[in-house]
């Protein structure tokens, strides 16, 4: 890791307001380490990136911000890797624009393990849900490093499913490290930091802005192999972590939906456009040309029989939502009967209730 001394220095380059990464990369590439872009007259600075950045970056003072960065990296779970750290993420390097620096709280050396990108709708379905929680529990055990952006929705869920077993997971934010965004999940996060780690390109403080998380999207699909995407509309953020990726050079999986449902219609486009489709945790084992653990014996997508009514029930509703009339048509019980065997499958956790009177069977069907 960097001393102190050193740390500062690349500190002071990325603490100073509008000079961004590209103009950080540049300034690196022609003068070397921060140290020597600070030591620089102005006319050597303002042949490189020309007189206004030249004369912020000698002028400005961001002494109080570079020392409560130091403050905050000198707790032993929490680090700022930069550029030509040993630390720093091969992956990420590979991307057209690295961040300079990586604010890490948790575990530093998952950030250099083999990872797998699980991203979807902020407002997913009960089965979109059950199925990223299960997909990333499955990858997590088979020793993928689960990475996601700490979003309500697809994002908590494959977290959770990480967590569930071992760990193994990253949550990209948008903001500062120290402002968990959205506040719903700080649980979450704070679980996350403790087993897993929390990374962010963004100065310590920085604030929710929308602009941010497009970014952020690249970070979670850079350091993968590859991006998973459970559900998502096609206006979703996932399709831009899609589109990343493959420019990326990075491999794009997607789960197939019904086609009434416009979670899926996401998924369903990007499957056309050449996604892999998947409907088992090996399908993107496989693809990866990852090594599937004995351990792992049943993929995400098995589920338990149910017998009697019940399962005649279930058989009925098929894997669509639908309402209780629906299903009392087509499974020819009485809809007072439907109600009570649906409270208790909901109970069972094997169908869900969805707004507006609908219900959907969950992957513990």
């Amino acid at each position: 890791m960097n001393s102190r001394e050193s740390l500062a220095g690349w500190l002071r380059l990325t603490l100073i307001p509008g000079v961004g990464g590209e103009t950080q990369r540049k300034l690196l590439a022609a003068f070397g380490l921060p140290e020597a872009i600070f030591g620089a007259g102005r006319s050597a600075l303002s042949d490189v990136v020309g007189d206004r950045l030249a004369k912020l970056l000698l002028e400005t003072d961001n002494r109080a911000a570079v020392e409560r960065a130091l403050n905050w990296a000198d707790k032993d779970d929490q680090h700022v890797v930069c550029l030509a750290d040993p630390e720093y993420p091969e992956s990420l390097l590979q991307i057209p624009d690295p961040p300079t620096l990586l604010y890490v709280r948790g575990c530093l050396s998952q950030i250099k393990q083999v990872s797998v990108a699980m991203v979807g709708s902020r407002n997913p379905t009960p089965q979109g849900v059950a199925n990223a929680e299960r997909f990333a529990a499955a990858l997590a055990d088979a020793g993928l490093i689960i990475t996601s952006g700490l979003a309500l929705g697809i994002d908590a869920a494959a977290h959770r499913g990480a967590l569930s077993v071992s760990g193994n997971t990253i949550a990209f934010m948008g903001t500062g490290i120290d402002r968990i965004y959205p506040a719903a999940n700080l649980k979450l996060a704070t679980e996350v930091a403790r087993r897993g780690s929390i990374v962010s390109e963004y100065p310590l403080g920085t604030p929710p802005v929308a602009a941010n998380f497009p970014r952020r999207n690249r970070l979670i699909s850079g350091l993968s192999r590859g991006v998973l995407v459970v559900e998502a509309t096609t206006e979703s953020g996932s399709l831009i972590t899609a589109r990343l990726a493959a420019d990326q050079g990075r491999e794009v999986f997607a789960i197939p939906g019904s086609i009434h449902s416009p979670q899926s219609r996401g998924c369903h486009r990007l499957i056309k456009q050449g996604a892999k489709l998947v409907e088992t945790v090996a399908d993107v084992l496989d693809e990866l040309g990852w090594t599937q653990p004995p351990a792992l014996g049943k993929s995400a997508s098995t589920t338990t029989a149910v017998d009697g009514e019940a399962g005649m029930l279930l058989q009925a509703m098929g894997f669509e939502r639908c309402n209780l009339d629906e299903i009392a048509a087509r499974s020819r019980l009485t809809a007072d009967v439907v109600s009570v065997m649906l409270l208790h499958l909901e109970l069972d956790g094997r169908v869900a209730s969805l707004p507006g009177g609908y219900y959907q069977r969950t992957s513990q069907a």
